[in-house]
């Protein structure tokens, strides 16, 4: 059985309620911008909602880098599944995330080295038009 990518959010963070558990998603990006290349960004949390995985372990890998390039690995980690029925949050922080040029970043989410899926994080510099 493939695990089911719920959603996939990059913000500026995630409070979680020490009472209840609930998570308060804080600044979400539909894109990144900067004035000037190469740029590193201070800090973002990226995080996953999964369904479906089998009992036990599992492997998390998330990579990122321009199409036709090698990606980096920005989250390596493991975590553990109570079954297919749970639905599992995984928040990863990430500090000082270089992007060297504007472009279309490539975003690869593996489970158990798996592909789940190779989405999309748009880099824009100066003058470029949003739809945010």
């Amino acid at each position: 059985m493939k695990p089911q990518m719920l959603s996939f959010l990059v913000c500026d963070g995630v409070h979680i309620d020490p009472m209840t558990g609930k998570q308060t998603i804080l600044g979400v990006y539909s894109h990144l911008a900067s004035r000037t290349f190469p740029f590193r960004h201070p800090r973002l949390f990226l995080l996953l909602t999964l369904a479906g995985l089998t009992t036990g372990k599992h492997n998390l890998k998330i990579a990122i880098g321009l199409p036709m390039e090698e990606q980096k690995v920005v989250v390596q980690r493991d975590f553990e599944s109570a079954g297919p029925m749970q639905k599992l949050n995984l928040l990863s922080e990430i500090q000082g995330l270089a992007f060297p040029v504007p472009g279309d970043y490539a975003i690869s989410i593996d489970i158990d080295d798996e592909n789940l899926i190779v989405t999309s994080l748009p880099v824009i510099g100066p003058g470029a038009a949003t739809n945010n």
